[in-house]
């Protein structure tokens, strides 16, 4: 069993599942919205995000609540209050997530860098287009012996583990062709 923080459900985004979650990301999310629709002046974002807080605390029956479900239901709560022009410039913005390298590494195979480098490019674009901005990687280490097929760390991983790291830079700085910047960081593996 799977223990939910406040009894929020989960949030689907893209093809992750983020359990451990606050809601900070949603006040931007209707900050943004109102500075779209030139509404700088706009109160009532903090009450807005505290009520959706408390809709999946204590109202939302489900364990599992796709992110695209979460902005229409939001949308549709602008709506009712008056607030139309904030509702229809509101973007989909989902809470930090955490992806693990490991599924791209298995998933390439062993000697297939390129086939790794290219999925985690695809996967980028996947999250991106679904709301995220925030991305955290984990597994780089233990990625780079999987793709280099090596039962024991060894100077050929260390070696992959910094073309990894300095592929994930390059994907952090190289964004101007993007109206939705990522951040991405990079968790150390213990």
């Amino acid at each position: 069993m799977i223990s939910l923080i406040g009894n929020r459900p989960a949030l689907q985004v893209g093809r992750y599942q983020v359990i451990d979650y606050d809601t900070a990301w949603l006040g931007d999310a209707l900050r943004r919205a109102a500075l779209a629709a030139e509404r700088e002046d706009f109160p009532f974002v903090e009450d807005i995000r505290s009520g959706i807080a408390q809709y999946l605390e204590t109202k939302c029956p489900l364990r599992l609540l796709p992110l695209s479900e979460l902005f229409c239901k939001v949308r549709k709560m602008l709506e009712t209050i008056g607030c139309e022009v904030i509702a229809e410039k509101l973007e989909p913005l989902a809470p930090p997530l955490t992806v693990s390298l490991l599924p791209a590494a298995k998933e390439a195979g062993n000697g297939f860098e390129l086939a790794f480098f290219e999925r985690i490019r695809a996967e980028l674009d996947e999250l991106r287009v679904v709301g995220a901005e925030e991305i955290r990687f984990t597994d780089i280490k233990e990625s780079a012996r999987v793709i280099r097929g090596a039962e024991k760390w060894d100077k050929h991983c260390a070696q992959l583990e910094e073309e990894i790291l300095g592929f994930l830079r390059a994907c952090d700085r190289d964004q101007k062709d993007y109206d939705r910047r990522l951040r991405l960081k990079v968790e150390s593996d213990r």
